[in-house]
């Protein structure tokens, strides 16, 4: 009952981590519409101040996952929570753009933590089951959807800089309490299972390893562009008088539905091969996407939700189908490796926005995160294929045969 307790409460603690890690990376998207007006530089110079931070969390997922494999996964979670406090008060009281810059680099590089160490917790301590995945995705679409409307009404009602300070408040007082609830696990890092659930071949294992880093470099550049754009999507696509107080809202409203969409795939994921489901899931978010790209208004939003839906669904069958193939022993390594691809795209897509926006507005940026999404699509389609000849042939050796 002890066991069990202890799990539950990590489980709560790493649902609330992931909230969290998405929600203090949003911050600054939806703030710097204000900044323009605060600084007196355009949109397109002022986000790509936030490549350094989109660069560290995926950069330092490598040290991240290698350090909680081989030291402790607990202490690394307390780094995380700790980390990003101080990075967070740091960004608030920034007396210019330089030292904001420095803040939001620190913020990546703590935020980078979670993913690979979190995810591998997740699924030790729930045996990689659909709803408990589910759920910790759900968390992170509620970090991810509630940045941009939380962000904006600090903003407007105490500053720009309060956007920060809050959720460092709430940072330090999580992770001390993490600290003093949750017991050392040093001594677990030599006693972890070294064997997968599913053995592959060297050959097998290549050209799974290779379809998993296109599909994490695609969904990584889509998820990004959609998450980091939006504010400003729905600001200059939907009316050109929106408050930020609503811009924030309605981004907010668009988001929510990948948190539905995640809960909806985690039931289904049991019900369903997840391979199978997967190729859907990305087939629906190259519809969304596409639709999005030729749309404006109210018809726009709904294309969004489609496409946010699809792109935060897929996140809980990826994790399904990469934990079958992965040893716990392991597991913090292979998230990071996948994370580090998933998350270094963000410093591209922010790039790919920016130059983009400048060129051809949010019309090209939308056209050219479809054509992204077809690319992750086809990829995932392939996965399918390979994943279904391995099942066959795992169960056909697991069949012993009768005696002649």
């Amino acid at each position: 009952m002890t066991d069990e307790a202890a799990k539950r409460r990590s489980i709560a603690f790493l649902n609330w981590a992931h909230a969290l890690d998405h929600f203090v990376l949003l911050i600054y998207p939806t703030v710097v519409i204000g900044l323009e007006a605060v600084y007196g530089r355009p949109y397109s110079e002022l986000i790509a101040l936030s490549t350094a931070a989109f660069v560290a969390f995926g950069m330092f997922s490598l040290p991240a996952g290698w350090l909680a494999d081989r030291w402790s996964r607990r202490n690394m979670m307390g780094l995380f929570y700790l980390g990003c406090g101080v990075s967070l008060a740091g960004a608030a009281l920034a007396p210019n753009l330089v030292a904001l810059s420095v803040a939001l680099f620190g913020l990546g590089m703590f935020a980078a933590i979670y993913h690979p160490v979190g995810m591998a917790m997740l699924i030790e301590a729930s045996q990689a089951r659909g709803r408990t995945l589910a759920f910790n995705g759900v968390c992170g679409n509620l970090g991810v959807s509630l940045a941009a409307g939380i962000s904006a009404l600090l903003a407007t009602w105490l500053g720009w800089r309060a956007a920060f300070l809050a959720p460092a408040a709430f940072a330090l007082v999580t992770g001390v309490a993490y600290l003093w609830l949750t017991p050392d696990d040093r001594h677990h890092a030599k006693s972890r299972k070294t064997m997968a659930a599913v053995t592959l071949s060297p050959r097998a294992m290549a050209m799974m390893f290779g379809l998993f880093i296109g599909i994490a470099l695609t969904a990584g550049t889509v998820f990004h562009f959609l998450t980091i754009a939006l504010p400003k999507i729905v600001d200059e696509r939907l009316t050109s008088s929106v408050p930020l107080v609503l811009v924030g809202g309605i981004a907010t409203a668009v988001l929510m539905c990948g948190a539905i969409a995640q809960l909806c795939v985690g039931r289904l994921s049991e019900r369903f091969a997840p391979q199978t489901l997967f190729v859907a899931v990305t087939g629906l978010g190259f519809l969304g996407n596409l639709w999005a790209a030729y749309s404006n208004g109210i018809a726009l939003m709904f294309a969004l939700a489609v496409a946010v839906a699809a792109i935060y669904g897929q996140v809980t069958v990826n994790d399904i189908v990469l934990a079958r193939y992965t040893a716990d022993a392991w597991r913090g390594r292979v998230y990071a490796v996948r994370y580090f691809l998933l998350f270094i795209s963000a410093g591209c897509a922010i790039a790919m926005i920016s130059l983009l926006h400048e060129r051809g507005g949010f019309a090209l940026v939308l056209a050219v995160d479809a054509a992204i999404a077809f690319v992750m699509f086809a990829l995932t389609a392939a996965l399918a294929v390979l994943v279904n000849a391995f099942e066959r042939r795992h169960a056909a050796q697991a069949v012993p045969v009768a005696a002649e």
